[in-house]
């Protein structure tokens, strides 16, 4: 009788289009991870925390996942191994994640006093599918806090998690769009850094029915505001008012899953491009308010986003396809993210609205996230919002704050309150 081989196939999957360049350009100063983090209304107990990632790893295909480098290409191998160490927030954010370090695994979790923080590689997925895997976390950790909360749930996930691991690039691009990018170098800030690791962070939190009203008075939306108040602080510090023969560009990513009905927990985003080009003094906010709306809105139409990513999608399918070794692949990568890196100031994201089932509701005080840094950029914002508060993040490694406070100084001479929080980066 023929002995069963019990062993099983290791499941595997293609990058999508847009994670194929982050393997390439991830280093320990450009570490291309970003955080998203949710503050609880009790401390966090970290035993708990630890088992409520071991029980839910396993049901997330999408980060259950390690990273192997081909002859041609990187792909994801299943990972298996038991899940990273849940430890207390002791160092600085975002910093680079080293997969032999962390089990192989491309996220890490962590906790301070009453806040999960959820930090992943950008190869695995965007803002939304990190959403994603940080709501089923924590609707875990409250389960096993409140035996109610397991007694009514289970350890299910949520009948409205993702796991779809469809790469909505490929599924939805069209051939032959003509390039839609801005290659012109944009204005850069630069000044004194930081000490190396270290990154300051600093969040604004902000009533949102007090912000809408604003935002009507000058006829713009929330994000096309928040946008507009980062490059005027820029104008304004950095420039001083003057003409630039460089224009102020901030990159703005787009979630394409509402465009294109698609529940991917890939990447599936793309950038456009928020641009104020001075060319006189003097401007006034509403002017640059003005700009930056029209600039957005002439991009942010299904049709021009379907131009950039299948621009995109068309090269990259034929360039990763092609039977060039990898380290002659990754030279080509490196180049063109650098052209396109310094065609920016900067990035501001907004992951949106979170909502979350109303069961888990009175033990969730709030949400937020932030970047690291990238060639060229030294300062991002990110937004995010949770019932009726939004919170504006900046993530910089520069040792200046003037443009953080003329941002804020805005928002309270437009009659919006703010609550300021930071992080220990400038405390010296």
């Amino acid at each position: 009788m023929q002995r069963q081989d019990k062993r099983r196939e290791i499941r595997w999957d293609k990058l999508d289009n847009t994670a194929h360049i982050f393997p390439v350009i991830a280093t320990e100063s450009m570490s291309n991870v970003y955080r998203i983090a949710v503050t609880l209304t009790e401390t966090i107990r970290p035993e708990i925390l630890q088992e409520a990632l071991d029980i839910v790893l396993p049901k997330m295909d999408g980060f259950n996942l390690r990273l192997s480098k081909g002859m041609f290409w990187y792909y994801f191998e299943e990972n298996g191994k038991p899940a990273p160490v849940v430890e207390e927030e002791k160092e600085f954010p975002c910093r680079f994640i080293h997969q032999n370090k962390n089990h192989s695994y491309l996220f890490r979790v962590s906790y301070y006093k009453n806040r999960i923080n959820l930090e992943v590689f950008h190869v695995l997925t965007d803002g939304m599918g990190g959403i994603n895997f940080l709501k089923e976390l924590t609707y875990q950790y409250l389960r096993l806090v409140y035996p109610k909360l397991r007694e009514t749930y289970g350890d299910a996930l949520s009948a409205h998690t993702s796991l779809n691991r469809e790469d909505s690039f490929l599924k939805n691009y069209r051939k032959s769009h003509a390039k839609g990018y801005k290659t012109q170098r944009a204005y850069l800030v630069k000044g004194e850094l930081l000490r190396k690791e270290e990154l300051g962070v600093i969040h604004g939190y902000m009533a949102i029915p007090r912000l809408k009203q604003v935002c009507h008075g000058y006829g713009v939306s929330i994000n096309e505001y928040l946008v507009a108040l980062f490059v005027w602080a820029v104008y304004q510090e950095y420039l001083h008012g003057m003409p630039s023969k460089n224009p102020i560009r901030v990159a703005v990513p787009v979630n394409l899953r509402p465009y294109f009905k698609s529940n991917t927990t890939k990447n599936f985003f793309i950038m456009v491009s928020a641009e104020f080009f001075p060319t006189r003094e003097a401007y006034t906010f509403k002017e640059v308010a003005a700009a930056i709306r029209e600039s957005l809105r002439s991009q942010i139409t299904k049709e021009h986003l379907e131009e950039l990513f299948s621009y995109n999608v068309s090269n990259e399918t034929y360039f990763i396809a092609r039977a060039v070794p990898l380290p002659l692949k990754n030279i080509a990568i490196r180049f063109v993210y650098t052209s396109a890196a310094l065609a920016n100031t900067s990035t501001v994201t907004n992951v949106g609205n979170i909502r979350v089932e109303d069961a888990y509701r009175p033990y969730i005080r709030m949400f937020h996230g932030f970047l690291a840094m990238s060639k060229g950029q030294h300062i991002k914002g990110t937004v995010c919002s949770y019932e009726d508060t939004l919170v504006f993040s900046f993530s910089s490694i520069l040792r200046d704050t003037s443009i953080q406070r003329c941002f804020f100084r805005k928002l309270a001479e437009d009659g919006v309150e703010v609550s300021i929080e930071s992080n220990g980066a400038y405390y010296e």
